[in-house]
């Protein structure tokens, strides 16, 4: 009787690199993927910023007043709540930055002109829990004049209108800040601060260093 010899089975070298060429490929696609994700990210949160500055700028061209602010708002849209709390008429968006539920002051009316006019989609009921609109990272997203006692950040340029968005992380933050403006984040017509919740406004401090996983609160003046 011949002897049965045992047999031994194991991968060769070139089967050990098949497979680490597949992980390889597995893994490249699967990083390229999230980095799609993170750029169509990103040009939707730049989107939302210049859409409400062309919805702004088109209640202005149709009623010369800004949303929020308009003093003829109830003679102009139906259902349209008037402003409490500002001077009616003045050129400014006056109010928080993010306003509690159910506000009547004009930086949180300001999404109902612009919905009862047609120019934005959401609830125009103020007492809504969708009423105020999040940004593509699931932000709230703000409105106002940038007058010294209503700017987010202490040091942004004052004057015009200022758009404030919560929850970006510095990596959005950073490209969207090279994207609209001037890559750099405490300077420019962009800026950003650390996310601090529900603190009230004149937020001063920036950044020294950003973290590309931390939040932010990322502000543009226009």
């Amino acid at each position: 009787m011949k002897s049965m010899k045992s047999q031994q089975s194991g991968f060769t070298l070139v089967e050990i690199a098949i497979v680490l060429v597949i992980i390889g490929l597995l893994l490249g696609g699967i990083l390229k993927g999230q980095e799609l994700i993170n750029s169509a990210k990103v040009k939707n949160l730049i989107t939302d910023m210049r859409n409400i500055q062309t919805q702004i700028y088109g209640y202005q061209d149709r009623f010369k007043q800004l949303p929020g602010d308009d003093v003829r708002v109830t003679t102009n849209l139906v259902g349209a709540t008037l402003a409490t709390g500002g001077t009616l008429g003045n050129g400014q968006i006056e109010g928080a930055m993010f306003p509690a539920a159910a506000s009547t002051e004009e930086s949180a009316v300001f999404w109902q002109h612009l919905r009862l006019a047609n120019l934005a989609a959401g609830p125009t009921a103020l007492a809504d829990p969708q009423y105020y609109p999040l940004n593509a990272n699931n932000g709230r997203i703000g409105v106002n004049t940038a007058t010294l006692a209503q700017l987010w950040i202490s040091t942004m340029p004052t004057g015009g209108t200022q758009i404030c968005m919560k929850q970006m992380t510095g990596r959005f933050a950073k490209q969207i800040d090279t994207a609209l403006d001037d890559g750099v984040s405490n300077t420019g017509s962009v800026r950003f601060t650390d996310d601090t919740g529900a603190a009230p406004g004149n937020i001063a401090t920036l950044p020294a260093a950003v973290d590309d996983g931390a939040l932010y609160t990322l502000c543009m003046v226009f």
